[in-house]
């Protein structure tokens, strides 16, 4: 069951020539979803390959670098001759000026978009084996990031040990596998849980947008498997990142440190730092002993279920 995220957008507020504004592609084994929308989206599905057949789209908060790029993909999709429905899912008070923002210049989507506004807290996707929420973050306006969550797993089935119990080899082991108890052929009734291990994880994913650093992110965020935070800027501005409610490498480290998370993905990085951005990646390893990936606009990461090593 694959999980691939593609940054599109990792840039801040003012794009560069390396770094576009906010977009983050998930593709959940073919439920393809979308996490802000900055200008020059529907470019980088092209030239990253992730196609424009987007199921979802959810929005953090209504400034610029994250939506602007809602119009062009919108008309974009209607000249593919998009018939299927578009669901935006936004923060509350927000619907007005999205619905605004999709009807900009005059232009009437040749498909139905939704545009539904989602509390924090609150469930935006229910979907099979999965669920995003969203969780209230601190930016300079109304804003919210999303956890991507997936349902536990089945435990092992332990084979060796079902065809010990006389359990023929064949449907019943599924029968067993679901939770269901089979009769072996001498008439001895094997019970699930004699076969089938504990509950397994499934991931998570927790997409911040802009924000500064939160409890909230560390309880949404506990033991996931990818945070994606944050950074905007390195130690050198800890004022400025304080005085524009966003957050430093360091801080999102110690923020992924707190939560126990795998991996940490530091994205809206700051023009500033066009040339290097290293030091936001050197201060935020110094917080945080997990892996620290400071990926670029095209990077693809999977990721895996907590238990693929065993």
């Amino acid at each position: 069951m694959s999980l691939r995220v593609t940054f599109l957008g990792t840039g801040g507020a003012v794009p560069t020539t390396e770094r576009a504004p906010s977009a983050l592609f998930v593709n959940r084994e073919g439920d393809r979803l979308l996490f802000d929308c900055g200008e020059g989206t529907q470019r980088g599905m092209m030239r990253f390959g992730t196609g424009f057949g987007i199921d979802h789209l959810f929005v953090s908060h209504l400034h610029g670098d994250h939506v602007l790029g809602i119009p062009g993909l919108v008309q974009t999709l209607g000249f593919n001759e998009r018939t299927a429905p578009l669901t935006i899912h936004c923060p509350p008070g927000t619907a007005d000026d999205l619905r605004d923002l999709v009807h900009a210049v005059g232009h009437d989507p040749a498909f139905r978009v939704r545009i539904e506004e989602i509390a924090p807290g609150a469930v935006a996707l229910d979907a099979d084996g999965y669920e995003v929420r969203a969780f209230e973050t601190e930016h300079r306006t109304v804003s919210q990031g999303y956890v991507l969550e997936e349902d536990d797993r089945l435990g092992r089935f332990d084979r060796p040990k079902a065809e010990e119990l006389g359990v023929p080899v064949g449907p019943k082991f599924g029968r067993l596998h679901a939770g269901e108890p089979v009769e072996t052929e001498d008439g001895a009734v094997v019970e699930p849980a004699q076969v089938v291990g504990p509950p397994r994880p499934g991931r998570t994913l927790v997409y911040t947008a802009d924000t500064r650093p939160r409890d909230q992110t560390v309880e949404v965020a506990e033991g996931a498997d990818l945070l994606v935070h944050d950074a905007t800027f390195a130690d050198d501005m800890a004022d400025r990142a304080r005085d524009t409610a966003h957050s430093t490498g360091r801080e999102a480290g110690r923020i992924a440190a707190r939560a126990d998370a795998k991996r940490l993905a530091l994205v809206h990085v700051s023009s500033r730092y066009a040339a290097d951005a290293s030091p936001i990646r050197r201060e935020a390893t110094g917080a945080f002993d997990g892996e620290v990936l400071l990926p670029d606009d095209g990077d693809l990461v999977e990721v895996p279920f907590p238990d693929a090593s065993e």
